[in-house]
């Protein structure tokens, strides 16, 4: 394996390292001593300052080039006005990162925290830690018995974070924005997903693991699955492309040439080479949306591909390799995929082990109104012009959207269409009630079909659930409501939507209302349980 060449990132000691008459070489010079090791050669020395110290820059350069003439130093002169101030160090700093062209392929980078102000070296470490800086703390010092011409010790710093609890704090700003951009600055307010995006922004920075998104058709997994691969680019983990496929739109040999490639005269059509998808993704990230549709033989060759980062193109001999990392998202429960025979148990087994379930619109009604604001805000960027609701018109919308009548089965999907069709019809940027008035009629002839024809429950056999010993106990009130309430269950599409029609009136007197918790704990008094009772339907 090539050696990757070593480059150094760090400031000019404007103290330790000056000196211009010849007793300077009698003394240890950080910056320059890293370049007088016998057993280590700095390819590259990226030389950062800040003020007017071109002189002591040029002077170092010119040791250099006297000591390590095969060390190319490049001065970089930051806009810091302050080096004891935070902001004013660390916002030049995270410049200098995203601008600067690393190549983590063919080159090895040290950032030497030994020189410049304290704020300048804990901004450093925050850098470093936080992947802006791809690259491995360098600490240098003097030795104990300094002769003349002794380059001193050097050594690479583990970033355990166990030993820098103090520093580690300020990472926090660091985390939330990273939270923050997955949701793309939405405040969104139900616990449970934001949870799973405080999750989700974590494994993203820290793991290369496949990460398997669930959920409903318009749930905002692909959405999720680009901004995941964005800010992983942001920090230098990935250098490749967002490579993304519907797996629902593979069939035949189209499958396996699409994913993993083909040879000229692989199969009928087949012309000439294709790379495929996996092989676009090379050191970026592969997003297969509804990897349930992949047939088994693409499912076996695509497990080959994740563990051993290599795989045969159709009709090939020769093995070819890709390094990428793998999202998938779905639909349905692979789990009972796997139990039928539909889907490789190994694939299955390797993909899960992270997992998170995007619950649709309906499952979080409490983030309909910030992103609403949020698809306002775009559409108006996006067309040049300022959008807005009218009071009623806005009042009218938000409870028509949290009602029971709206079903939004394709989600966020749904939610977008309509705000774009408002927005549009909106005259001088006004969306006026009889605006919403329309729509929220289009939307309900488009979910029509999904409702019940007579809008009433189906019959529910009451005693093939309980049995005739608990119906007998109880009273016919009882019996009446628990009818109703499965019923209800058995058109909601989970737990929490039958909850929200069943509480619609008293969930707005709750400061924290949870439906599904409620309608969970009435079952219960039944010894029923949402599970239960969709097996039995």
């Amino acid at each position: 394996m090539r050696k990757k060449r070593i480059v150094v990132i760090g400031f000019v000691g404007t103290q330790l390292d000056r000196g211009t008459g010849s007793n300077r070489w009698e003394r240890w010079r950080p910056t320059v001593a890293l370049t007088q090791h016998d057993e280590m050669v700095v390819e590259r020395l990226e030389l950062l300052y800040s003020g007017r110290h071109e002189a002591l820059v040029n002077q170092v350069t010119a040791d250099i080039g006297a000591v390590s003439p095969e060390t190319e130093v490049v001065p970089h002169q930051l806009p810091i006005v302050d080096p004891w101030d935070f902001e004013d160090v660390y916002g030049s700093l995270f410049d200098f990162a995203r601008s600067y062209p690393f190549d983590t392929d063919n080159e090895e980078y040290w950032i030497h925290i030994t020189t410049g102000s304290h704020v300048v070296q804990i901004c450093m470490f925050l850098m470093t830690e936080a992947h802006y800086f791809p690259g491995r703390l360098l600490q240098s010092s003097p030795s104990r018995r300094q002769t003349v011409g002794d380059p001193g010790t050097y050594a690479l710093i583990d970033l355990d974070l166990s030993k820098y609890d103090q520093i580690a704090q300020r990472f926090s700003r660091e985390q939330q924005e990273g939270v923050a951009f997955l949701k793309s600055g939405i405040a969104t307010r139900n616990a449970r997903f934001n949870t799973m995006i405080d999750e989700i922004e974590r494994v993203a920075i820290k793991s290369r693991a496949p990460i398997l998104l669930m959920g409903p058709t318009g749930a905002g997994k692909s959405f999720l699955a680009r901004r995941v691969f964005e800010l992983k680019k942001a920090r230098h983990q990935l250098d490749g492309k967002f490579v993304e496929l519907n797996c629902a739109t593979l069939q035949g040999d189209g499958a396996g040439s699409t994913l993993f490639g083909h040879i000229k005269g692989a199969f009928t059509g087949a012309a000439s080479d294709r790379p495929g998808l996996l092989r676009t993704a090379h050191k970026g990230l592969l997003f297969l949306d509804e990897i349930g549709e992949l047939g088994l033989d693409e499912q076996a060759m695509l497990l080959k591909a994740i563990e051993e980062k290599r795989f045969l193109p159709m009709g090939g001999d020769h093995e070819v390799q890709s390094d990428f990392q793998l999202m998938a998202g779905t639909n349905r429960d692979l789990s009972r995929e796997v139990v039928s025979g539909r889907f490789r148990e190994d694939l299955f087994a390797r993909i899960n082990l992270w997992t998170y379930e995007l619950p649709g619109l309906g499952a979080r009604p409490e983030d309909i109104e910030p992103n609403l604001d949020y698809l306002l805000a775009q559409f108006s960027a996006d067309n040049g012009q300022m959008v807005r609701f009218n009071k009623e018109a806005r009042d009218r919308f938000m409870r028509f959207a949290m009602s029971s009548e709206a079903l939004w089965i394709g989600n966020f999907r749904d939610l977008s269409a309509a705000v774009t069709r408002m927005a549009t019809l909106a005259d001088a940027g006004r969306i006026t009630d009889a605006i919403v008035a329309d729509e929220t009629g289009r939307l309900k002839r488009l979910w029509q079909h999904y409702s019940s024809p007579s809008g009433e429950p189906d019959e529910v056999d009451l005693e093939a659930i309980l049995g005739d010993t608990d119906i007998a106990q109880m009273d016919l009130f009882d019996a009446m409501q628990l009818k109703s309430v499965i019923g209800v269950c058995r058109q909601s599409r989970s737990l929490s939507d039958a909850g929200r029609k069943l509480f619609a009136a008293s969930r707005g007197s709750k400061a924290k209302p949870n439906d599904a918790d409620r309608l969970k704990k009435y079952l219960a008094k039944f010894g029923l349980s949402w599970e239960g009772l969709l097996a039995s339907s």
